[in-house]
């Protein structure tokens, strides 16, 4: 690993999202002027920088059990940080994770605290199950936790219905975001399927993870009040094996998700032509591995978006989303990756970063 010392790094390419060849220099972790002084190390002389990488659903803390040791935890952010993600949002995590801010070799993470669930309507060990007349306690709980996000879990299957219906209802709901919205925090919910998306839209949720139930209605109202979808594509693939699980007990909720699976691409296709706000999640941590943001940002391209819109959405536009500067312009985190070849005209470039820096330190390259 190279540190900057007392000096200055410097590396020049095309940088993005401006296309333009210029040089960048680092220090003291972050994008500064170009120096005076003649102690000036360089890097790179060529390739695409890239802000470094969004994974904007993740978490480090969990596997398919629950919450996992230090060294689980290390093992899954190294995992996320050489595959370009050096910005983390994590989306519940029952584990604390908060060492990690002092390790200037891993990814910073905005946390979201744990999730907050219904009695027994969620995965065992992951988060609070609670009945409704306690979300409003456990939401400012978690607000006071987390870094500036609050996660519901919005529906899961009910057995006595025998299909996904919504965990809260609409007047807690409420109360609990507007709490969360007293307290500055972001409110975001896992959501599968269509029944508790009018009531979460309704009470100011501020972003859907997965989002496969959305109805063309909806759209035009996200886009003009900017609530983010995290679609997770790479995460939707395992429908039809949910399905397949719960087809002997629960067929209602079986072929339920398989038809949301089916008409997944189009749904999301319909959020990005509305101009819905979209941006690349894994959900790594629970049956997926880490370190897979770049098959997120390529699933990206499935439903609509540009090679660079793409990017983005795992990038620099996710950046500015979660409150980090986008670009590498003088004062933001000199956190970058560098490509030999150019990750807009072809995504799978993105599996080959030549050059990885962290807070203005090579942490991979």
């Amino acid at each position: 690993m190279t540190t900057t010392g007392s000096g200055v790094l410097r590396l020049a390419g095309t940088v993005l999202p401006a296309g333009e060849r210029q040089e960048i220099h680092l220090s003291g972790g972050l994008v500064v002027d170009r120096p005076a002084t003649a102690d000036v190390s360089t890097l790179s002389t060529d390739g695409w920088i890239v802000p470094g990488l969004v994974d904007a659903h993740c978490h480090i803390g969990l596997d398919q059990r629950g919450a996992v040791d230090e060294a689980t935890q290390v093992e899954q952010a190294i995992a996320d940080r050489d595959a370009g993600a050096l910005l983390v949002r994590d989306a519940g995590s029952a584990a604390d994770t908060r060492w990690i801010d002092d390790r200037e070799d891993l990814p910073k993470i905005i946390r979201a605290g744990r999730h907050i669930a219904r009695s027994k309507r969620y995965i065992r060990n992951y988060g609070w199950e609670i009945e409704p007349s306690e979300l409003v306690a456990y939401v400012e709980q978690e607000a006071r936790r987390g870094d500036g996000w609050v996660k519901l879990v919005g529906d899961w299957i009910d057995r006595d219905a025998g299909d996904l219906t919504p965990c809260w209802p609409a007047d807690v709901l409420d109360a609990a975001i507007a709490r969360a919205h007293e307290l500055g925090a972001r409110v975001t919910a896992h959501v599968f399927g269509e029944h508790a998306l009018p009531d979460l839209l309704a009470a100011g949720i501020d972003c859907l993870e997965h989002a496969t139930g959305l109805r063309p209605e909806m759209l035009d109202e996200m886009a003009r009040r900017g609530v983010a979808v995290v679609p997770t594509i790479i995460q939707l693939e395992n429908f039809p094996m949910y399905a397949d699980q719960a087809e002997a007990k629960f067929p209602q909720y079986a072929a339920h998700m398989r038809d949301l699976f089916a008409r997944r691409h189009e749904t999301l296709r319909n959020a990005v032509e509305a101009g819905v706000p979209v941006y690349a999640g894994t959900d790594a941590g629970g049956v997926l591995g880490h370190g897979l943001v770049a098959d997120e940002i390529r699933a990206l391209t499935e439903i609509g978006m540009s090679g660079e819109q793409a990017l983005a959405a795992g990038s620099w536009a996710a950046r500015e989303w979660l409150g980090v500067p986008g670009e590498l312009t003088p004062g933001a985190p000199a956190d970058l990756v560098v490509y030999d070849e150019d990750p807009r005209q072809d995504p799978r470039v993105l599996d080959r970063p030549r050059l990885i820096v962290l807070r203005g330190r090579v942490v991979k390259g």
